[in-house]
């Protein structure tokens, strides 16, 4: 016998009309008629092809039969609903299993160091971070959140700006010594800078300039040509060359003196950081959480 889902919901009316101990009380429950609560018993038991109730005006009682039958299904009825409990207390409790996509520099500086401090405040949350230069299909890989820099392109995915970091030139201390510092953007054009490729257009990011509504765009080269933010920052702090960075992930290093800004009238260009998610329509408590724990992160000193 194929499963129809018109077999389930005969069965949910019998239980109701057992429960309830006759037609016009299971009727109101169910928000149906008498008469339609009668029907919906005859069609189950035409399905089944036994019948299940005997009654008449004054008394109602299952048959053999259909004590066996509904003995049967309660325990699966009584498990569909502590099923659909489960899951909309989803809704409102902090609890599960929580997959999320990182950016690989915003995981390792802002991330990675909060994390114990999430999994204490959630203590009935278990978190998965997959760090990935690109976002990817989040609902055919079981994403539930992602946290990626840059404009998102318009599809049917919720974004949610979390800051605006801003983009800062930088180089180290010894390679200023040994190359001079260069006094304005175009002075970058005889400089080695480090190029980092863009993962979704696949070349390097064009370097840019903005101050008070002017951009100045600027053909820079060098032999360096990277694809993590990590490995930029290291090859800049070895005095590898000029590097373009957030200014997220570089004020300790900027106010040790391991790294220079170099053009700090030159530093109004913003890279946006969004987490992601695939609906806007009930959404997990824990996807929840996670988003206000990174935008409470983002905004600490």
């Amino acid at each position: 016998m194929p499963f129809d889902g018109r077999l389930l919901s005969g069965v949910s009316v019998l239980a109701a009309v057992v429960e309830s101990g006759s037609f016009a009380r299971a009727a109101e429950a169910l928000g149906l008629s008498p008469s339609g609560v009668s029907r919906a018993v005859a069609r189950l038991e035409a399905r089944i092809g036994v019948r299940l109730l005997d009654r008449t005006t004054r008394t109602l009682r299952l048959t053999d039969e259909g004590a066996r039958f509904y003995e049967q299904v309660a325990p699966h009825l009584d498990g569909i609903e502590e099923a659909a409990v489960l899951a909309s207390g989803s809704l409102a409790t902090v609890r599960g299993r929580l997959r999320v996509n990182v950016d690989p520099f915003f995981s390792r500086l802002v991330l990675a160091p909060c994390l114990s401090e999430f999994l204490r405040r959630y203590p009935d949350l278990d978190v998965e971070v997959m760090t990935r230069e690109i976002m990817g299909d989040l609902v055919a890989d079981g994403i539930d959140v992602a946290v990626r820099f840059g404009p998102q392109p318009a599809s049917s995915m919720v974004a949610r700006r979390l800051l605006e970091t801003r983009i800062l030139t930088v180089a180290s201390p010894g390679y200023l010594e040994r190359n001079g510092r260069p006094q304005a953007p175009p002075d970058l054009e005889r400089h080695a800078c480090i190029q980092f490729r863009d993962p979704l257009a696949g070349r390097p990011f064009e370097w840019e300039f903005h101050r008070r509504g002017d951009v100045v765009p600027v053909r820079t080269r060098g032999p360096l040509l990277v694809t993590d933010v990590g490995t930029m920052l290291g090859a800049c702090l070895s005095d590898a060359g000029v590097a373009q960075v957030m200014a997220l992930g570089v004020r300790d290093l900027l106010e040790e003196g391991r790294l220079v800004e170099l053009f700090p009238d030159w530093s109004d260009e913003t890279f946006p950081l969004y987490a992601v998610h695939p609906s806007r329509q009930h959404t997990p408590a824990k996807v929840k959480a996670f988003i206000d724990f990174c935008v409470e992160i983002t905004r600490r000193p």
